[in-house]
C-alpha cells in the first residue's frame, strides 16, 4: 500500500482514497510572471512522478492544477512591460507547457487559470462574508483569523503575537505576519480590476486555489501537493477559508516537495546559480539529464542540483540506452536463465514496494540498476538467453513509464556507417563533451545506436562495436 508523508499529521500515513479507486488531486501550479526555475519544475516533476505512480497502481485520477495568472508579481511585470495582464501571462503560460513537455511531464486532467474563475471567487467571499469570517476595509476583503479556530495546524505556527485585527494585503509574507489575510482587493489605480458585488477590485492568491479545488475536486479530496515554501502562507490560508465555509476537512493528504539547493546554496540570481530550464538547455544539457537528476533525490530531501550532477544523469541514461540495445539487438542463445526469470517475475512488486515507500525514488532507480547489473554480469558470463530478453525490456520499459528518461524504443538498426564514419561521430561526440555541450553529445549517440553500434564509455576511452 502507497504511504505519503503527511504535512498536516507530521507523519507517514497509508493512503486510501476517500472513493475506491480514484483519487482527486490538486497541485499548485506555477505564478505566470516568468520563466520556472529549476526548483519550480522539481515540485512539478515530483507531481509527476507521483500522478504516474498512482495510475500504475491501478488508481483512476482527477488531477487539477491552478495557474495564477492574477497577483502582485504578474499585474507589476506586465506594468513594466507596458502589455495587458492577458497578453503578458499568455506568453508565459505557452512558456510552461513548452517546458513541461520538454521535460516529458504529463499534463493534468483539468488546467484551472485563476481569471477564468472570478465569478466563483465573488460568490465564495460573499458567503465568508455572511458566516461571519471574512469583512471589509477600505473597498477591500480580509479574512478574520480569529473566528477559525484551526488556523495554524498545518504550518505549526504560534499564534500567539498575532493581533487580532492587523492586516496584511500582500500576496506573499513572511512567517512572523500572521495577520487578517486579504480576500479581495480594492481597485488600485492603474491595476487590472473586475467589477463584482463586492465592489471594484481583484482576488488575493490564496482564494484562487480554494475556490479553484473544490470546485473540481469536491469539498474534500485525497491529495494536495505542492513546494514546501507554500506550506505557510498559501496553504495554511486555504485551508482556513474553504474549512471555515464547509466545516468540512478540505484535503486530506497535504505533500510537500523540499527546496532544491544549487552548488549547496540557495538559489539566487544574486550568486549567480539561478537556472531556468531553458538556461541549462542554453548550456548543452539534455532535458532527459535535467528530468533524471530533477526526480533522482526523494521528494523530502533538499536536491543540490550541480552541473557535474547533470553529467552524471547524462551518464547514467547513456548506460541505460547502451544495455537496451545490447539485449534488443543481440542474439542469444535459445532458453531462460531461471536465475534472471526469478529476479524479473520479482521486479514489478520491487518497484512498488520503494515507490509505495513515501515515494522513494532512489530506491526505485537502484531497483533497476541492480537489475541491469545482473543481466550484464550474465551476458558476459554467457548465461543470459534469448528467453531473457523480453522480461528484461519489460522491465526497463515499466520503469521508464514512470521516471520517462529514455526513448519509447530504439530506432531500427543497420544504417550502414563505415568503420571511418563511425570514428569520425565518436570524436566529435568527444568533443561536445568537452565543450559541455551534452545535448549535442546524446544525439550523435543515438546516430550511432540508429546505425547499429554499440558504444561504452571506459577509463581508457570509448570503446565501439557494430551489432
Amino acid at each position: 500500500m502507497l504511504a505519503l508523508y503527511n504535512t498536516l499529521s507530521n507523519r507517514v500515513e497509508p493512503f486510501m482514497p476517500l472513493e475506491e479507486g480514484r483519487v482527486r488531486m490538486y497541485t499548485c501550479g506555477p505564478t505566470v510572471y516568468d520563466y520556472a526555475h529549476i526548483g519550480n519544475y522539481r515540485t512539478f516533476l515530483f507531481a509527476d512522478i507521483l500522478r504516474r505512480h498512482l495510475r500504475r497502481s491501478g488508481y483512476a485520477l482527477r488531477h487539477v492544477m491552478n495557474l495564477t495568472d492574477v497577483d502582485d508579481k504578474t499585474i507589476r511585470n506586465a506594468q513594466a512591460a507596458g502589455v495587458s495582464l492577458r497578453d503578458y501571462t499568455d506568453r508565459f503560460i505557452a512558456a510552461f507547457w513548452d517546458d513541461m513537455g520538454t521535460l516529458r511531464a504529463e499534463r493534468p486532467e483539468i488546467i484551472a487559470r485563476a481569471t477564468d474563475h472570478i465569478p466563483d471567487m465573488v460568490q465564495t467571499i460573499r458567503e465568508l462574508e455572511e458566516r461571519g469570517f471574512a469583512y471589509r476595509n477600505d473597498g477591500s476583503v480580509y479574512f478574520r483569523i480569529e473566528k477559525f479556530p484551526g488556523y495554524g495546524k498545518l504550518s505549526k505556527i504560534d499564534l500567539t503575537a498575532n493581533r487580532p485585527g492587523a492586516r496584511v494585503d500582500q500576496d506573499e509574507y513572511e512567517k512572523a505576519d500572521v495577520r487578517d489575510f486579504v480576500l479581495w482587493k480594492a481597485a488600485k489605480p492603474d491595476e487590472p480590476f473586475w467589477d463584482s458585488e463586492l465592489g471594484p477590485g481583484r482576488p488575493g492568491w490564496h482564494i484562487e486555489c480554494s475556490v479553484m479545488a473544490t470546485k473540481y475536486l469536491g469539498e474534500t479530496f485525497d491529495i494536495h501537493a505542492g513546494g514546501t515554501d507554500l506550506i505557510f502562507p498559501h496553504h495554511e490560508n486555504e485551508i482556513a477559508q474553504s474549512e471555515a465555509l464547509t466545516g468540512k476537512p478540505f484535503a486530506r493528504f497535504w505533500v510537500h516537495s523540499e527546496h532544491l539547493l544549487v552548488d549547496g546554496q540557495k538559489m539566487s540570481k544574486s550568486l549567480g546559480n539561478y537556472y531556468t530550464l531553458r538556461d541549462l538547455l542554453g548550456k548543452g544539457y539534455a532535458p532527459a539529464a535535467i528530468r533524471y537528476l530533477l526526480v533522482s533525490v526523494p521528494h523530502r530531501k533538499q536536491l543540490n542540483f550541480t552541473l557535474e550532477g547533470l553529467q552524471q544523469a547524462s551518464s547514467a541514461i547513456e548506460r541505460l540506452a547502451n544495455f537496451r540495445f545490447r539485449i534488443s539487438q543481440t542474439s542469444f542463445p535459445e532458453g531462460s536463465n531461471p536465475d534472471l526469470a526469478a529476479k524479473v517475475a520479482a521486479f514489478s512488486e520491487a518497484l512498488s514496494k520503494a515507490l509505495d515507500d513515501d515515494l522513494n525514488t532512489a530506491q526505485a532507480m537502484g531497483v533497476l540498476f541492480e537489475l541491469v547489473r545482473e543481466a550484464n554480469t550474465a551476458i558476459d558470463a554467457g548465461t543470459f538467453l534469448q528467453g531473457d530478453v523480453a522480461g528484461v525490456l519489460g522491465c526497463l520499459d515499466e520503469w521508464n513509464g514512470v521516471f520517462d528518461v529514455l526513448a519509447t524504443s530504439e530506432a531500427s538498426a543497420g544504417a550502414g556507417l563505415s568503420s571511418e564514419a563511425i570514428e569520425r561521430k565518436i570524436e566529435e561526440r568527444q568533443e561536445a563533451r568537452r565543450n559541455r555541450n551534452f545535448a549535442r553529445a546524446d544525439q550523435l549517440r543515438d546516430e550511432l545506436v540508429a546505425a547499429g553500434v554499440l558504444i561504452e564509455d571506459t577509463k581508457e576511452g570509448v570503446r565501439w562495436r557494430r551489432k
